[in-house]
């Protein structure tokens, strides 16, 4: 118990220095290579479906870390903001007068800047990745037919590894931009609930 309690203590110390990110990347792409030195059937599958899906590979790793990103600054970051708010906004007289609301909204804005940060990344990495999947596509229909130009119909061998490269991209982009889906969705609503909590706190005499 008492190597959990330092590791936790370890991983806050890295988050209140901004080195989160860095750590989760890292670690993201280690947990990739080691998948991919492990497990035959992955390079197999990375064989097939062409350079497209390596493309792919790493746009859902970025778009799962920031989400992972996401839910350590909900978790460990964003309370931690809110007590320095609720304690700044006390320490304020006159709470109703006109420069005291410029700064409830200033606070609210900040927290409103930090909570929503790479929210639209990530949405914008989700419609990347089915975008990525019609260029495999294209890209395996041009082999297949160059294939069809220089050997007719009668190499199947060839067709096929150009029709894995066509089909193999778009699946691959719409399971990740569909993994990525609900957890969007639920970080933005997430956002916006702490939003308005914080600014509920904020009571105005």
């Amino acid at each position: 118990m008492s190597f959990l309690r330092n590791l936790s203590r370890w991983f806050e110390q890295q988050s209140k220095s901004r080195e989160t990110n860095v750590i989760v990347a890292v670690s993201s792409v280690i947990v990739a290579i080691i998948l991919f030195i492990v497990l035959p059937e992955i390079r197999e599958f990375f064989e097939a479906g062409g350079p497209v899906l390596w493309g792919i590979l790493m746009v859902t790793i970025i778009m799962w870390t920031l989400i992972i990103e996401r839910f350590w600054f909900f978790q460990y970051l964003l309370p931690q903001k809110r007590l320095e708010i609720i304690d700044e906004w006390g320490s304020v007289n006159n709470k109703g007068d006109w420069f005291s609301m410029r700064m409830r909204d200033q606070m609210i804005s900040e927290v409103s800047t930090e909570t929503k940060r790479f929210l639209l990344t990530i949405e914008t990495m989700m419609q990347i990745l089915p975008l990525l999947g019609l260029l495999g596509t294209v890209v395996g229909m041009i082999k297949v037919f160059d294939v069809m130009t220089f050997f007719g119909t009668g190499n199947a061998r060839l067709m096929a590894s150009g029709v894995s490269q066509a089909t193999i991209p778009t699946m691959a982009g719409l399971v990740a931009a569909i993994s990525g889906l609900y957890i969007a969705n639920l970080l933005k609503r997430k956002a916006d609930d702490e939003i308005a909590s914080i600014a509920d706190q904020l009571i105005i005499d």
